[in-house]
């Protein structure tokens, strides 16, 4: 059984991209934890923190589009290897939830105490994270409206880029009123702003799992207008989803009178559910008004 009619995924697009954020992220966070343990900054071992985080989840958004093309050769997947991006995404909710813990945790472990910071390296090194954020930016952000995979990768980035202006404020502060408690300070808000995006993020993949009808579908709408082709009576047993990042799908059921055009109907519905629906591949079952047995199902 094949994975459908060949339908492109919206990540595959952006490997490229992908591919170049990788390298620039991974080449700094080398640099920047070594000057974070250096310096003894808690916000550059922080953003360090989460540029690990970037590494690991872009190197799993490369993955994942590379397994997504695959075909399958089991016959156990029938929908193919999509979902494999959305799993990408889902990492990088755990990665990024998992480094806002440690950091908050560090910087409220250091209030009240005493450390030594230097804020000449903090300064420095976040100047040059944010320059290497912005381009990373630029690259992915195109994908992020079409590929929820680009989408994880790109809000880490994000979050990233303004761990890398509290880097340079913090060092700013430290150098201007000698108290390492800016350092703690900043720490602590780059946690809370990386928690928040990764619990947003979080939400949109499980949304995905769960199947839920697509964001900005509406199953009732797409009911109504099924209802409305020429020859349909009723409609029923419709399901929205999404398998993947610009791959929605649909199933359904379609009454038709004893004379309906099977053909037109299908052809009517298949392009309402593709031009205003935006639901790239839909199964659709065309019945006459007196076939019986389909409501039999408690689910």
């Amino acid at each position: 059984m094949g994975a459908g009619h060949g339908h492109g995924h919206a990540a595959g697009r952006h490997r490229w991209r992908l591919t170049v954020s990788f390298v620039l992220i991974g080449t700094f966070f080398v640099v920047e934890l070594a000057f974070g343990l250096l310096s003894g900054s808690l916000s550059l071992l922080s953003d360090a923190g989460h540029m690990a985080a970037d590494v690991v989840t872009l190197g799993a958004a490369l993955v994942a589009t590379r397994i997504a093309t695959r075909p399958d050769t089991t016959g156990r997947r029938s929908y193919g290897s999509y979902r494999a991006e959305v799993f990408a995404s889902l990492l990088a909710v755990v990665l990024m939830l998992g480094v806002a813990v440690y950091v908050v945790a560090e910087a409220i472990g250091r209030i009240g105490g005493s450390a030594e910071v230097s804020s000449g390296p903090m300064i420095i090194v976040g100047a040059i994270g944010l320059a290497v954020n912005l381009v990373a930016l630029f690259l992915l952000r195109s994908g992020a409206r079409e590929s929820l995979n680009v989408k994880g990768a790109y809000l880490e980035v994000v979050a990233d880029t303004a761990g890398s202006v509290g880097v340079i404020a913090a060092g700013w502060l430290v150098a201007a009123t000698g108290q390492a408690f800016w350092d703690t300070a900043v720490a602590l808000a780059i946690g809370v702003f990386v928690a928040v995006r990764g619990v947003a993020l979080g939400r949109q993949v499980f949304a995905v799992l769960g199947q839920h009808v697509p964001e900005g579908v509406d199953a009732a709408a797409v009911a109504a207008d099924l209802a409305a082709i020429d020859g349909v009576r009723d409609v029923h047993d419709l399901h929205l989803w999404t398998l993947t990042s610009g791959m929605n799908v649909a199933t359904a059921h379609l009454v038709t009178g004893d004379q309906g055009d099977h053909h037109s109907v299908l052809d009517q519905a298949r392009d309402l559910l593709r031009e205003r629906h935006g639901v790239a591949h839909a199964t659709l079952q065309v019945e006459p008004a007196d076939h019986n047995g389909c409501d039999e199902l408690g689910w």
